[in-house]
């Protein structure tokens, strides 16, 4: 069985997209269409932008959307057994999936980006990575922190990243070096993705989820909050609004995935984050 994977924010580089612009119809028309819907050209910041312009939230996300969702359109043969996207990925499957629309997913995309870019200025705050650590010692770390710290993405055995306020990130790191960790690497990221200071955002999001329509996916999206397959729109709608405040449980999607029977395992879209991810999680 094959399942497809679609990477999230982080994987962004200048010129993405380009070649499957160039040499494929099916996705030149997801390009072009996603010049109207934002209003901007955005395909001049993908081809030519500087890394400093595809570094913000409101050009990334949809930008790795659109790349994507190109890739699965112009993908030979591209028939899904399974589907999962690491955070904003969720929507690039969604789309794969017959879930969502692409317009309807790409208009979503747009305001959660705006809306994570605004909750950053409301609740400033700070990730970071940590390497070479169990699960169950960085959750404990967070806990016992001072201030808002939380697991914000389980990405592969001994590879955590953590989230929250300025302060309660350093502390954390500090612990988490005094437990053995490896390395504690604050990241160059605009805010406190997947923490509780996300909730301006996911308010924001859930009241535009509520009116999207969504239909039942062609093969079942293992989703993030959970790691678990879903295909009941409703039950999907609902983990995309909890995702922004929850913790991406990649790690436990690709395991999952892996035990309902996906033997291979196709990234579309900008980078292999996600391929790298896999072959360190199921190797």
């Amino acid at each position: 069985m094959k399942a497809y994977v679609f990477p999230g924010q982080g994987s962004q580089f200048s010129g993405m997209g380009r070649d499957i612009y160039e040499s494929s119809p099916e996705a030149r028309s997801v390009f072009d269409k996603a010049c109207e819907i934002l209003g901007f050209d955005i395909l001049s910041v993908m081809f030519e932008g500087s890394d400093e312009q595809l570094r913000q939230t409101s050009v990334t996300q949809p930008a790795i959307f659109i790349h994507s969702v190109a890739a699965a359109r112009a993908f030979d043969g591209f028939a899904p057994d399974m589907v999962a996207g690491h955070s904003l990925g969720e929507f690039s499957a969604l789309v794969a999936a017959g879930a969502l629309e692409y317009e309807d997913a790409l208009r979503l995309v747009a305001i959660r980006a705006n809306a994570m870019n605004e909750a950053c200025k409301a609740n400033p705050g700070k990730m970071a990575a940590i390497i070479n650590l169990d699960d169950d010692v960085v959750a404990e770390i967070c806990a016992r922190t001072e201030g808002i710290v939380v697991p914000a993405n389980y990405n592969s055995p001994g590879q955590i990243v953590i989230s929250g306020e300025a302060e309660a990130v350093v502390r954390a790191c500090a612990a988490a070096k005094a437990a053995g960790a490896k390395r504690a690497l604050q990241l160059p990221v605009g805010g406190a993705f997947h923490s509780p200071l996300m909730e301006p955002a996911r308010a924001e999001l859930a009241k535009t989820i509520d009116s999207t329509p969504f239909r039942k996916p062609v093969c079942p999206i293992f989703q993030n909050v959970d790691g678990q397959p879903h295909t009941d729109p409703s039950e999907i709608k609902a983990n995309l609004v909890l995702q922004l405040t929850s913790p991406v449980r990649w790690s436990y999607s690709v395991i999952n995935m892996a035990a309902a029977g996906a033997s291979e395992f196709v990234e579309l879209g900008p980078g292999q984050v996600l391929t790298n991810l896999i072959n360190k999680i199921i190797s």
